[in-house]
């Protein structure tokens, strides 16, 4: 049977992860240091695994309300009202999810006609425009540039808006950059928005990872484009637990939305995933309550990582800006003369160490690498020493 005439085209037509497509071709080789795959390194603090073994053990089994467990919402809107400064009601302005992935795909569902336009910035993590398409939307890509550390500038996002431009999708700190946006950037972006009557879907996954406000570059603290004039209405903020607290296995996220909005991505979710599992949803209650501590230890340390691992690359000749946020790094190899995914496989040939080329990332990426950071002190001295050995040969 011929199945290219039985898949449906917009599936068909998006490409594969970039970043699992390289990481098959790791599989099963001896040795690798892997700087690819953005996971914590840590274990998830053990009073939030206790608190998932606690709810078996009470024999808390069932489904939740589609929204969520109540208890977790109230947690949530305090949580983002303390962080983000902004008051979402938690009994209908506040969805759970599996996961932040799962909020992007019926955010994008609920928001975007067919043909409609969903601006995003680039490089940028890799599920943005296959879910765009799936959602019968145009993807429309910004280039963000090195010179101005990866970072969206309004007069870039002006000129790709056009009558057919619906929602904009942001993600700072930035995956795979680690880039951050400072508020005066934010505010013009904002005004653009409210301007043209965009929705805006805001990613703010690693949001309690700036090192900014830990006496690193800048000092400045993460604002979220919904807590400025006029935006909460038209935002979305996206949010969950797998970076910050280490619960990537938890598969546990959020969306904050006023109520026609949060309504619209719920039916949505009622009739695919119906509600998030009920262990991670206690857990998560308790990583908001309590986990402050652990978060900033985490933090700390990949800070530490961050300035380690910046250093080394600068010194063996590949320019890397020190990211804000996140625990990613993006350096630049175009003086070595090759593309992004000859150099990452060649590193892994040659040294056995594992980064992800930059066009996995989108067309703009070419010329870069991302190395995650989130491994030991010791696995990364040794993967830098191996990258330098590999850029003195060449």
């Amino acid at each position: 049977m011929d199945y290219t005439q039985k898949i449906a085209r917009q599936v068909a037509e998006i490409p594969r992860s970039g970043i699992r497509d390289f990481f098959e071709l790791v599989q099963g080789r001896e040795g690798v240091i892997s700087l690819g795959v953005g996971e914590p390194d840590f274990v998830t603090p053990w009073h939030i695994r206790e608190a998932a073994i606690y709810a078996l053990e009470k024999g808390h089994t069932s489904y939740t309300s589609n929204l969520g467990l109540p208890e977790l919402r109230k947690s949530i809107a305090r949580y983002v009202g303390n962080f983000f400064h902004v008051d979402y009601e938690p009994l209908s302005e506040v969805l759970v999810t599996v996961g932040v992935s799962e909020a992007i795909d019926i955010a994008l569902r609920a928001l975007v006609n067919p043909g409609d336009e969903v601006i995003f910035h680039e490089p940028c993590y890799v599920s943005y425009s296959p879910s765009i398409a799936l959602a019968y939307g145009k993807a429309v890509a910004v280039e963000t540039r090195k010179r101005n550390g990866f970072a969206l500038k309004a007069d870039e996002l002006r000129k790709a808006i056009t009558p057919r431009s619906r929602v904009l999708m942001l993600n700072f700190p930035t995956n795979p950059t680690g880039a951050t946006i400072d508020r005066a950037d934010l505010e013009e972006i904002a005004a653009l928005c409210i301007e043209h009557d965009l929705m805006v879907l805001s990613d703010e996954i690693y949001c309690e990872l700036r090192y900014d406000d830990n006496g690193g570059d800048g000092g400045v603290e993460h604002v979220s484009i919904a807590s400025l004039p006029g935006m909460r209405e038209r935002t979305v903020l996206l949010h969950g637990f797998s970076k910050a607290f280490a619960m990537t296995g938890f598969r546990l996220g959020y969306a904050c939305a006023p109520k026609p909005v949060v309504e619209a991505m719920m039916k949505i979710h009622q009739y695919s995933m119906l509600c998030a599992p009920i262990m991670s949803q206690m857990a998560a209650i308790e990583a908001l309550e309590n986990g402050a501590e652990p978060v900033a230890r985490m933090r700390e340390s990949y800070r530490q990582r961050r300035d380690f691992v910046v250093r080394r690359l600068n010194e063996m000749g590949l320019e890397c800006h020190s990211p804000g946020g996140a625990f990613y790094v993006f350096p630049d190899i175009r003086r070595t003369g090759l593309a992004s995914r000859d150099f990452a496989m060649r590193l892994l040939d040659e040294e056995g160490v594992a980064a992800v080329p930059g066009t996995a990332f989108g067309a703009s990426g070419e010329g870069f690498l991302r190395c995650c950071y989130a491994t030991s002190f010791d696995e990364l001295r040794l993967a830098m020493d191996k990258m330098e050995a590999f850029v003195g040969r060449l």
